[in-house]
């Protein structure tokens, strides 16, 4: 079910669990800085050939084969680009990681591979009859903000609340080098009030989530924390040990300052 801006799904332990939809703003902002990467891209290609062309090279199979070949390469970067990156990055495109936006399934699983290509194709019915008119109606009158690709792959869009950047409100003192802490031991971080929030209610969740969910949302969470505190992934090789730990130092921090 969902309401005017976000998407609440009941799992069958009967918790909540609670997505912010992304609008028409968000997700244009996220298109159009994935369009300016797309134009580099169709810049270079330009170059290429028109370098080829200068330097009178010619294509083996001929002219025709030659265009075949640039309209297939323009419509694998112009479509497959989307496709591609939400495979390989969990539903976001470089647009959508700098706007913090990502598509998951209606269940609130991950995007899988296949839906990231098929709501992707259908991007040419989204686009018609220009500048992604069908697109933008169908989000309006979506109650969950879907265009024609995510009604095809049982897909939404969201926000995710970004983790860089939130001040931490206690101070702490350097870390040590990695090499003078015991084994399995994490050096003192500076975890925000927000990022432990955020780790408490996955623990207050984990236990009625799937355990594929459990895993994945863990794993997602202990590596934005450990990028961002710059602890290695050798140090945190199991995901949610990890968050138990910065959970427990933070709040030892708190008790002692």
């Amino acid at each position: 079910m969902s309401s005017v801006d976000k998407l609440t799904i009941e799992t069958p332990e009967q918790t909540l669990l609670e997505f912010p939809l992304a609008g028409i703003g968000s997700r244009f902002l996220a298109v159009a800085l994935d369009t300016l990467l797309q134009a580099a891209t169709y810049l270079v290609l330009g170059l290429i050939a028109g370098l080829v062309n200068a330097l009178g090279l010619r294509f083996p199979l001929g002219k025709q084969w030659g265009i075949a070949i640039l309209i297939f390469l323009w419509f694998t970067v112009q479509f497959g680009y989307y496709g591609f990156f939400e495979a390989i990055w969990n539903g976001q495109t470089p647009g959508k990681r700098w706007t913090h936006l990502r598509v998951i399934e209606d269940s609130g699983r991950p995007v899988s591979a296949y839906d990231a290509i098929l709501r992707n194709l259908l991007r040419i019915v989204d686009w018609l009859p220009t500048l992604y008119a069908v697109g933008i109606v169908t989000i309006l009158i979506s109650a969950e903000k879907k265009r024609v690709g995510d009604y095809a792959a049982g897909t939404v869009v969201i926000h995710e609340k970004p983790l860089q950047g939130v001040g931490s409100i206690w101070s702490v003192a350097a870390p040590p080098p990695a090499s003078h802490l015991a084994p399995g031991a994490i050096p003192p971080v500076q975890l925000s009030l927000d990022e432990l929030q955020l780790v408490e209610t996955f623990f207050e969740r984990r236990a009625s989530l799937d355990t594929e969910v459990r895993r994945s949302m863990a794993r997602q969470i202990a590596q934005r924390l450990g990028e961002r505190l710059n602890v290695p992934s050798e140090m945190r090789p199991d995901a949610e040990k990890f968050l138990e730990a910065l959970a427990e130092q933070r709040r030892s921090m708190a008790r002692f300052h």
